[in-house]
């Protein structure tokens, strides 16, 4: 089991747009398992590469219906029907905010092996993808959350 240091808020990895994966080598193959290993240690239910300090276009999600590898995602819908959700974020620890979100998304992606997936999601797992796609292009929950708040206390913006 390999544990990687979970990068915070403020670190440059988190605010620039990763990188795609060209081609799948054995250090991105560790790197997808150091992710796996780190996100259920912090138990978590997504996590960007660049949360672990690496800027590349992969995320991992396990929403309670399994595990899956998102390599390269790209949002191809979102519907147009959006909702207030609470969000947290593991490179933000402490605190959650609430984030509009679009309840539904089509995602095209890649595995490990190279083929080509879409899937399309509702729930946490839409919101999921939608953060974790966030993290890849630079963005974190915090900077479209209407409210931030400290875990089980008041209001701080």
């Amino acid at each position: 089991m390999a544990v990687r240091k979970i990068v915070l808020a403020g670190a440059p990895v988190l605010k620039a747009k990763a990188q795609p994966v060209t081609k799948m080598t054995k250090s991105i193959k560790t790197l997808l398992k150091d992710m796996k290993d780190t996100l259920y240690d912090a138990n978590g239910v997504g996590l960007a590469a660049p949360q672990v300090g690496e800027s590349l276009r992969i995320f991992v999600i396990d929403d309670g219906n399994g595990y899956v590898e998102y390599i390269n995602p790209e949002i191809i819908t979102l519907s147009d029907e959006k909702e207030e959700m609470t969000e947290g974020c593991l490179s933000v620890p402490g605190f959650v905010g609430v984030v509009e979100r679009s309840t539904g998304v089509t995602v095209r992606y890649e595995d490990r092996n190279g083929r080509t997936h879409e899937v399309s999601a509702t729930g946490l797992l839409a919101q999921a993808i939608q953060h974790e796609n966030d993290h890849i292009d630079g963005t974190l929950y915090i900077e479209r959350a209407k409210n931030l708040y400290k875990e089980n206390e008041g209001t701080i913006e």
